[in-house]
């Protein structure tokens, strides 16, 4: 990014949107779910209604035709589970599928007669998987590459399209950040080894005037030993180095770290830092350790590793290479480590099960113009009100910690951040989950004031204007939230007649999730797929033109955190603060442990003082777990049993949804498909359904597409009904429209093939007067 090039600003002002966006689009084209529909299946169906006997010469007519058509969408799914790269994309998500499902699925010859159980499950397997690898807007590996696109406001269209050269422009096979762990916690089990890894002190354990202090506990006095020892504790000095600088002998420094690690305030283990490269951060570690036969010994074992995931990158696409890959490298990783080589699902760190992922970058790029950004001007309504949301959270919150922070310092001592962070436990505060609960509810509720929404309608259309003074009174007001609140990631939806309207702007758009405060470019899986990090760091200094504070995380909890989800836009001028968790390189500069920051009110805010005087708001340390609780309850629907289509101009802010008791799914226990499918389409009619939806159900992982007009979709719709069903009789499925439907894809390949896709914007709150350091 340039600094000449205008700044993207939203219509309505107050935010501006980064000039690079992503491109998100699964990896097979749309129509592939399309086939799953057999022609004139469903209009025949259609002529049996409620009311219809089952029975008769034109029902047995319709059941052999529908058996027909079964067996030729047998035969399909049987086409699509032998392609290469569908079997190679099975063998990233679950390579045991490929043995267990895949291998028996295609031996078998379908007929009306062979179509027995377990065939039939098969079927519904390669369906499932199929429609997440073609209307699914996911990233991840190369069934769901990261695009990119770029604003160019002197282009006066909407969206322009460039194919590029074949499917994938880049692809890179990653280590996941718990497989180099494992691999560390062994080579840790070396003395000879441990001798050159530095000891550090714990992140909440404050060292000043000869005592040591521990939140919660009395001050504990050291002698003088103790206290150059834990002082030289810092991550960057081995044994050897500390005992020389003090004159001391190796064996005294030794016995003393071991004795600071019984009182639990010095670590002493080989910790790789979090990181996208955790094989390159294991090596630089190894690399610094002076003998020569512990750290070769250690390089050769992570080499064995390095060269099993260099044998999975070379496979490519190949299924059979890739998996017979994988399968070394897991057995490598066996021997060297004696533990398993994928983790179980359902663990609290299950994203990245494997060994190793692959992320990719899609070789077709988007351009906008200024058309499309004329289109998004109701978006500003949304990102006003998110921007209000966070302003509450962060108010509610700041006086919790208040609270807390005057109940410590009531003595008239400092408070460090690692005392003040420990007494807030579960972060930001106890009280969080009630907190966000009821501003959500209160967000609900202003909306409903804004928007007015007639009883009983399907469809509500109104202009921005209309409602944009509605919008001010209830949630305009500068942004005061903590520093990630400034970022808000939006994805939209584009639909056109044909690639002409598309080209001029003659478009639709659809408002898809809206991450609030939150930028998920920042990402590590976006920018090490980016073709220039520097310009997304360009981005973010125009964001943040002074230095942030930046809490380190824990490696993969929250709950669905891992290594491609991990911020990755950091700077040298940023501060980084280890709270708890010590995931950081002790070796980078402005490296800071939380009980060497004071917590100070400076003209009423609570602001965390590090070392060297800088200054920040103290809400900049618990930045990411304030964003864990709002970054997806920004809503302006209704709560009930139906929620209409709004739209918004030209944008659809919230797709028609329906929640649906599982009760009443009456053609989920029907065993015969001919029945099963007409009942379902009954179903459908019913409750006004449209042919496309994706369905939430709490048993699932996560929504999946259906079909009206598809018997294999609604046969697994029905399997998903009685899970529930099993589960909680009381419980409703949630039905949204699909909007764009796959007839409605754009993004093309260069063999003219079509996909879905999405525009992920990230929108920067351009209210906010403090940027970073104070």
């Amino acid at each position: 990014m340039s600094d000449e090039h205008a700044p993207v600003l939203l219509p309505g002002g107050g935010w501006r949107l980064w000039e690079q966006f992503a491109l998100r689009g699964p990896g097979f084209p749309a129509d592939g779910v399309l086939r799953l529909a057999p022609p004139g299946l469903a209009e025949a169906a259609d002529k049996f209604g409620p009311d219809s006997e089952l029975s008769g010469p034109e029902w047995a007519a319709f059941t052999e035709d529908l058996a027909a058509a079964a067996v030729d969408t047998a035969r399909y799914l049987q086409e699509i589970a032998a392609r290469p790269r569908f079997q190679a994309a099975l063998a990233w998500q679950n390579p045991a599928v490929l043995r267990t499902g895949i291998a028996p699925f295609l031996r078998w010859t379908p007929s009306a007669d062979s179509r027995s159980s377990m065939p039939r499950q098969r079927e519904e397997l390669v369906a499932h998987y199929w429609q997440r690898f073609c209307v699914k807007n996911d990233t991840i590996g190369f069934f769901g590459p990261v695009g990119w696109g770029h604003w160019d406001l002197a282009d006066r269209g909407g969206v322009a399209m460039a194919p590029g050269d074949g499917f994938l422009a880049a692809r890179e096979v990653y280590f996941s950040g718990w497989a180099i762990d494992a691999l560390a916690k062994v080579l840790a089990a070396d003395s000879a080894l441990m001798r050159w890894i530095p000891p550090r002190r714990v992140s909440f354990v404050r060292c000043a005037d000869g005592t040591v202090q521990v939140p919660g506990r009395p001050a504990r006095q050291l002698d003088d030993r103790e206290r150059a020892v834990l002082e030289r504790c810092d991550g960057t000095r081995h044994l050897p180095a500390i005992a020389a600088e003090l004159g001391l002998p190796e064996d005294e420094v030794t016995q003393t770290v071991r004795d600071l690690i019984s009182r639990r305030w010095v670590q002493w283990r080989l910790e790789v830092p979090a990181a996208t490269h955790p094989d390159r951060a294991l090596r630089d570690i190894l690399e610094r350790v002076p003998e020569q036969s512990a750290r070769e010994a250690a390089l050769e074992r992570l080499a064995v590793l390095e060269r099993g995931r260099d044998a999975v990158r070379a496979a490519g696409t190949d299924a059979t290479a890739l998996t017979t890959a994988i399968t070394a490298l897991e057995a490598d990783f066996a021997t060297l480590t004696d533990s398993e080589a994928q983790r179980a699902k359902g663990e609290r760190t299950a994203p990245c099960r494997g060994l190793v992922y692959s992320d990719t970058r899609r070789a077709a790029t988007a351009t906008t113009g200024a058309a499309l950004l004329d289109h998004l001007e109701p978006l500003q309504l949304c990102l006003t009100a998110a921007r209000w949301m966070t302003n509450r959270f962060a108010e509610a919150v700041r006086a919790r910690l208040r609270t807390v922070h005057e109940r410590l310092s009531a003595g008239g001592a400092p408070v460090d951040l690692g005392t003040l962070w420990l007494h807030t436990l579960p972060s930001p505060h106890p009280d969080a989950g009630d907190l966000i609960d009821a501003i959500q509810a209160e967000l609900r509720a202003k909306w409903a004031r804004v928007l007015e929404l007639p009883e009983g309608v399907r469809r509500v259309r109104v202009t921005t204007a209309e409602l944009a003074d509605r919008v001010r009174r209830e949630f305009d007001e500068p942004g005061d939230g903590w520093s990630l609140a400034r970022y808000i990631s939006p994805d939209v939806l584009v639909t056109a007649a044909d690639e002409a309207a598309l080209a001029r702007g003659d478009v639709d758009l659809v408002l898809g999730e809206m991450h609030c405060a939150l930028n998920t470019m920042g990402a590590s899986l976006f920018v090490y797929q980016h073709p220039d990090r520097d310009e997304l760091l360009a981005e973010t200094t125009r964001d943040f033109p002074g230095p942030r504070l930046l809490p380190m995380l824990p490696k993969e909890l929250p709950l669905k955190w891992s290594t491609r989800s991990r911020p990755s836009l950091d700077r040298p001028e940023d501060h980084y603060v280890a709270l708890v968790d010590q995931t950081g390189d002790p070796h980078r500069p402005r490296t800071v442990l939380s009980a060497d920051v004071r917590v100070e009110d400076r003209d009423g805010r609570l602001t965390a003082v590090l070392p060297d005087g800088t200054a920040y708001d103290v809400l900049d340390a618990y930045a990411n777990t304030l964003t864990q609780r709002v970054m997806d309850r920004f809503t302006l629907r209704p709560e009930g049993e139906h929620t209409p289509r709004i739209t918004l101009g030209r944008m659809t802010v919230a797709r028609e949804t329906w929640q649906l008791p599982v009760a009443e799914v009456d053609f989920a226990d029907e065993k015969a498909e001919a029945a099963r499918f007409v009942k379902a389409r009954h179903w459908q009619r019913r409750h006004e359904l449209p042919r496309f939806v994706f369905v939430v159900s709490p048993t699932e992982p996560r929504p999946f597409y259906v079909d009206f007009d598809s018997p294999v979709y609604l046969t697994i719709l029905a399997k998903a009904a009685r899970r529930l069903a099993r589960k909680d009789p009381g419980a409703r499925l949630k039905v949204s429209e699909m909007l764009p439907t796959p007839e409605q894809a754009w993004l093309t390949d260069d063999e003219g093939s079509r996909y879905t896709s999405e525009l992920r914007f990230v929108a920067v709150d351009m209210t906010v007067a403090d940027l970073g350091e104070q």
